[in-house]
């Protein structure tokens, strides 16, 4: 065994490398996640539109990271998207704060912003938070720029200047 180790130590040292970094990988995969086995708690949202959100999308405060989203379904008789989030237990939120889907930019993912609102009772554990703010149709509102972007000239009524009556 030694004497094979020693002709064939490149392609050991090689697959030692890509074993460590697959572990370095799986560990960085599992922090991203939220997968780490952090306290939390969860809470319900309705939104009108949760395009762009999926399950283990960020769940943010102040652009701080503070959890992820864990469940989506349809509620069947609002038509709404009713998302489950799980949130950290560190972050106490009050019970008159909102929730909005967000985008990070034209080409960035989206995220649930949460701002926090001044009532002094906290939001308990299972709670759904009720002002709540939908995601931005950003390609018809693109539409809506490009289709307003022609003339701004208005139809004139009067005959043109020479024009005989």
């Amino acid at each position: 065994m030694p004497q094979i180790l020693k002709e064939h130590l490149a392609e050991a040292l090689a697959g030692l490398a890509v074993l460590a970094i697959a572990a370095w990988f799986l560990v960085f995969a599992l922090g991203r996640t939220g997968a780490s086995g952090t306290d939390s708690y969860e809470l319900k949202a309705r939104f009108p539109n949760a395009t762009g959100i999926t399950v283990g999308s960020d769940v943010r405060v102040s652009g701080m990271k503070v959890g992820t989203v864990t469940s989506q379904t349809l509620d069947p008789a609002s038509y709404q998207a009713v998302v489950t989030l799980s949130v950290d237990k560190a972050v106490s939120l009050p019970l008159d704060s909102s929730a909005a889907i967000t985008s990070e930019g034209l080409l960035g993912g989206s995220f649930i912003a949460l701002v926090p609102g001044g009532d002094p009772d906290k939001l308990a554990p299972g709670d759904e938070i009720s002002d709540t703010q939908g995601a931005t149709d950003l390609m018809g509102l693109i539409g809506s720029v490009i289709n307003r972007s022609g003339s701004s000239e208005t139809p004139s009524t009067t005959a043109p200047a020479g024009a005989a009556e």
